[in-house]
């Protein structure tokens, strides 16, 4: 379970500095990094509490990170 957070983390990380390096968001490359981590960490959570999920956690960080970063730079942007 520690092993799957901390490559949780990892997968969410890198993530973000993709999303950053190719222009899919204009953030900031750490700001990018630790929206990722977040929206990895609280469904990581979720998934171990509900059960909710797809197959394997690492389709969950990468699914989750993009996710948490269409929604929080949207939210907050006027």
């Amino acid at each position: 379970m520690f092993l799957a957070l901390m490559g949780t983390m990892v997968i969410a990380g890198i993530t973000g500095y993709i999303a950053e390096k190719t222009g899919f968001t204009q953030n900031g490359y750490l700001a990018s990094i630790i929206i990722c981590i977040g929206g990895a960490f609280l469904f990581y959570f979720v998934r171990i509490m509900f059960g909710l999920g797809f197959a394997s956690p690492g389709v969950n960080a990468i699914l989750s990170s993009i996710g948490a970063l269409i929604i929080v730079p949207f939210h907050w942007r006027r």
